[in-house]
């Protein structure tokens, strides 16, 4: 498969959105001016939306005029300005660091660090791009019912025909866990394998498999930590827990296009949301950040987070799919 195919492929891939990752609906904002940028984004609304408002307060008369949309349409969106005479954002807020790798791989995005670079865990930093949110994939667990130590545990007696997976190739996120699966010491495709031999059931959505353990239809399933945390704080009946090695890790990155004279706002923007003081916004609306301290969810004491090689996953993702695809099916 030649290289701009793969692209396709994967960014296809990755085309719907992480559990709570972004909104289906669209804001289209105007040309930029010297006081004026233009993000294209699949965070979060109340996220994103709190963040500008912080920025633009920071910055008398700045405007940042925003396209939010789910990660396939955000890429469409992207195809469209490329096909019109070039890529109309400033700036590019993602939900993973593939979308992002395939923007770099077309040469949409320039270089850029933001000045507290070195705060930020160089696993969520490439010359042209910087993890600014995360999320984490871990197990939840029906409360009363085994809790695994692993996650090859799930693999075990104890959760035949009783666990839940979300589908890589409708979630980013679970592309992510499969990525770091394929590559782990001990797991490898094989994993995937053992899970649907002992009974595992693929879903569509982190959401959804959270959902149908609440339900008691299922005893464990694979989903998002924040979800998870929420709905138990709220009285759902689940544990949630982070099997070793630990809860698999995906970033948020963010970074500058290379349009034709973008503002200096932009860079300024970029800066803000990477820095202590936007990291600090985002964790106040119980958003896992990547500067640790500034506040918000943590990792539990005593857990760990892992990371699939992003750059290798993303040279691989096509062959991982099919693999993958042989097991649990597309």
């Amino acid at each position: 498969m030649n290289r701009s195919r793969r692209t396709s492929w994967i960014l296809a891939a990755t085309a719907l959105l992480l559990g709570g990752c972004a909104s289906s609906g669209a804001k289209s904002g105007g040309s930029a001016t010297a006081k004026s940028i233009t993000l294209y984004t699949c965070a979060t609304e109340n996220v994103e939306q709190a963040v500008i408002k912080a920025f633009e307060k920071e910055n008398a008369g700045a405007k940042v005029n925003v396209f939010r949309a789910a990660t396939g349409l955000l890429n469409a969106r992207v195809a469209a300005d490329q096909r019109s005479g070039g890529i109309k954002a400033d700036v590019i807020w993602a939900c993973d660091p593939l979308t992002m790798h395939g923007y770099d791989q077309q040469k949409l995005l320039k270089a850029w660090s933001p000045p507290n670079a070195g705060e930020i865990p160089s696993r969520f930093r490439t010359p042209h791009f910087t993890g600014i949110d995360l999320l984490y994939m871990v197990a939840a667990v029906h409360r009363g019912a085994t809790i695994p130590s692993t996650w090859a545990d799930l693999t075990g007696p104890r959760f035949r025909n009783r666990v839940a997976l979300p589908s890589p190739t409708f979630a980013a996120s679970a592309l992510g866990l499969l990525g770091y699966f394929s590559a782990a010491e001990g797991y490898g495709i094989n994993f995937y394998r053992k899970l649907k031999n002992n009974g595992a059931v693929q879903l569509n959505a982190p959401a959804d498999t959270l959902t149908g353990v609440e339900q008691g239809t299922y005893t464990a399933g694979v989903t998002l930590a924040n979800a998870a945390y929420a709905d138990q704080k709220k009285g759902s009946p689940v544990e949630v827990v982070w099997p070793r090695p630990g809860g698999v890790a995906i970033y948020a990155p963010i970074g500058l296009t290379t349009k034709k004279h973008t503002p200096d706002l932009a860079e300024k923007f970029a800066n803000f949301a990477a820095s202590r003081a936007g990291q600090r916004v985002m964790a106040g609306l119980n958003t896992y950040v990547a500067i640790d301290g500034v506040g918000g969810p943590r990792v539990p004491a005593g857990s760990h987070a892992v990371s699939p090689d992003w750059p290798s996953l993303f040279k691989t993702s096509t062959s991982v799919l099919s693999e993958y695809s042989k097991i649990f099916g597309g």
